[in-house]
């Protein structure tokens, strides 16, 4: 690919840590993070990661266990053979490169939306507890729309654009075909009572029109450059979605 060509993606991470008052660990979720990372990469986007505080942004413990693991959790962190999980040929060790530029994130404060083609959010419970009213990425969510950009959030991470206002001073999802995590799933993982809000909730006051699929199927919504992901399941199918987008 050209370099005048290359599409430049800003991946912004959660910098919070702690899961409420219940004295345990949150942060971003793995797959919601590396399935989007190797989509992009893959396909030949330059990719700059940033998070609120910079540096090293925590990973939700839970997000690394045996269950939550797929085959780019498992390219992202462990030496395995693929073959033997039944999900392809090829063998994969550990992304040393990637966990270093993961261990040094920008801070959010120095990235402009300018520079980029489009950002992508993941998700996890941290997103609940910075993002969603972190001052810089409210202002550059609110950049990337007003320069017409693509916008990916997963799962909690929509909650970013929660107290993201237009320039009439609507919230910027009013009207708008959105999901995220749902309460369903939210009790599901008995964290209701936990969590500072539940999402769904919070979006439908915002005005956002909600839509949800099966809990823990893959499920997106797209409206205009606006794409949103249900789950850690559905993280793959936003980055289709949104390489499809940034190369229309």
């Amino acid at each position: 690919m050209p370099a005048h060509l290359i599409m430049k993606v800003l991946i912004v991470l959660t910098s919070h840590s702690e899961l409420g008052d219940t004295g345990k660990k949150t942060g971003f979720w793995v797959e919601e993070f590396a399935a989007p990372y190797y989509e992009l990469a893959d396909a030949g986007v330059e990719i700059t990661l940033a998070s609120p505080k910079g540096g090293q942004p925590p990973i939700d413990p839970s997000s690394e266990l045996p269950g939550a693991q797929t085959q780019f959790t498992r390219r992202f962190d462990k030496d395995e053979t693929a073959s033997e999980l039944g999900l392809c040929t090829r063998r994969f060790d550990k992304d040393e490169p990637l966990k270093q530029k993961l261990a040094h994130t920008l801070k959010l404060s120095d990235v402009k939306a300018s520079d980029f083609d489009a950002v992508f959010y993941p998700g996890g419970h941290g997103p609940m507890w910075d993002l969603i009213k972190d001052t810089n990425s409210i202002a550059l969510i609110k950049a990337f729309q007003q320069q017409g950009k693509p916008m990916a959030l997963v799962c909690h991470a929509p909650c970013a654009l929660l107290n993201v206002k237009l320039a009439n001073r609507d919230p910027l999802i009013k009207g708008k075909n959105v999901t995220g995590f749902s309460d369903t799933e939210e009790a599901a993982v008995k964290l209701t009572k936990v969590v500072p809000f539940l999402l769904e909730y919070e979006l439908k006051k915002a005005g956002g029109h909600y839509r949800k699929g099966p809990d823990w199927g893959a499920y997106v919504q797209t409206d205009g450059l606006l794409i949103t992901g249900q789950n850690p399941t559905s993280s793959v199918e936003a980055a289709k979605t949104l390489l499809k987008l940034l190369k229309n």
